[in-house]
């Protein structure tokens, strides 16, 4: 991979980047201009016919569009360049926004079904003498055939552009047209047999609204804390490290990001112990070239594990130590490994489980080699199962 084609590609992203905005901004653009009409004509109705329902389902479209506005706002910040105090940038910005937008949710599912539980207790039958129920329930109709529209819309925007925020609107809106739904039914079992269930409607509208509040703060808290990777696309990336003619394995594949679709890595290659440092530079640069060019990561460092080409002595210590670490469950992965025989000193890594005591375990395996070759300086460096 050559500059020119780093710059070019450089110049690509920036161009999705901004493609990514525009986009985000005029779906969300179109939410707030449906939710605001939504609320308004669901709020007018459920004023007119004393509809606790209907008014509430009203707020939560109105909490939608303040959710939209939020979103802009968040996108346009994170799109800022990278300055000195934030030299990689303000991606992380959108995490923010929708822990904001969580908490404008929750707060809204709370006061719901404070006001559901005060009508439960102190129960008002709705009026719809002076609205025609004909038109009641047009409207409420066309508000769940919006919703699921926008529902749709904003995922398959979402899943296009990367956005969690645009996936989570649209998640929330395919819910809120089963919402409306539910005030439908109340509405139309109401105006058939004058039972009002619409304060219990209400409280379950609530109690969805709570939930869908604390669900985004659970996952915007582990998006700020880092999650696991998905293993295919690690996995497509050690292929591409791989595929250098010089490394002879990848290991240690750390990834993390700084918003969305801005992800920087570092990872550890295996090389034969006779390459020069001039050499090893060039493959370095080689391998960041390729990775950000195929997979839009940015490999901010690469580590090097030097593997034995000057004896077959030392081939037959790596599969015996090999052997003897993975005979545990708790080994999951063995590599790294170099011997200098000369100075009866060994080096590897290995990784372990989760549920394992890592140093426990270490002692266990370093017992171990220790029998196998008595007077060597055996170091080992647990690991943890990061991206697989």
């Amino acid at each position: 991979m050559s500059e020119k084609d780093v710059i070019k590609n450089d110049e690509n992203l920036k161009t999705v980047a901004k493609n990514r905005e525009r986009t985000i901004v005029k779906t969300s653009v179109i939410g707030i201009v449906a939710n605001v009409f939504l609320s308004a004509f669901k709020a007018g109705v459920g004023l007119i016919a004393n509809s606790v329902a209907v008014i509430l389902d009203a707020v939560n479209n109105l909490s939608d569009a303040l959710s939209s506005v939020i979103t802009i706002i968040g996108t346009k910040l994170a799109s800022r360049k990278p300055d000195k105090k934030h030299p990689l940038g303000h991606g992380r910005i959108e995490y923010i926004t929708s822990m904001i937008i969580a908490a404008i949710i929750l707060y809204a599912g709370v006061t719901s079904l404070i006001e559901s539980i005060k009508k439960i207790i102190s129960p008002e039958l709705p009026d719809f003498s002076v609205l025609s129920p004909v038109w009641t329930l047009v409207i409420l109709v066309t508000a769940v055939a919006v919703k699921i529209f926008l529902g749709l819309y904003f995922k398959k925007t979402g899943k296009k552009v990367n956005s969690g925020s645009l996936i989570a609107s649209g998640t929330d809106a395919l819910f809120d047209a089963v919402i409306s739904a539910s005030v439908f039914a109340s509405t139309v079992l109401f105006l058939i047999t004058g039972i009002s269930v619409e304060a219990y409607v209400g409280a379950l509208i609530s109690a969805y609204i709570i939930k869908s509040g604390i669900s985004l703060i659970a996952e915007t808290l582990n998006n700020i804390l880092g999650t696991r990777t998905d293993r295919e696309f690690a996995l497509e990336i050690k292929k591409t490290v791989c595929s250098d003619p010089d490394v002879h394995g990848a290991f240690d594949l750390y990834l993390y990001n700084y918003g969305p679709d801005q992800n920087y890595g570092s990872v550890h290659v295996e090389v034969y112990d006779t390459m020069t440092a001039v050499e090893i530079d060039a493959m370095t640069r080689r391998i960041q070239a390729s990775v950000y060019i195929k997979h839009g990561v940015i490999l901010t460092g690469i580590g090097i594990y030097a593997v034995n080409t000057g004896s077959d002595e030392a081939g037959k210590m790596r599969k015996a130590v090999m052997e003897t670490v993975m005979a545990h469950e708790y080994s999951m992965q063995f590599h790294g490994f170099y011997v200098d025989t000369e100075n009866k000193s060994m080096t590897f890594d290995v990784v372990l489980s989760f549920d394992c005591d890592s140093e426990k375990a270490t002692n266990e395996i370093k017992s171990e080699i220790a029998a196998l070759y008595p007077g060597y300086e055996i170091n080992i460096r647990p690991d943890i199962d990061i991206t697989e």
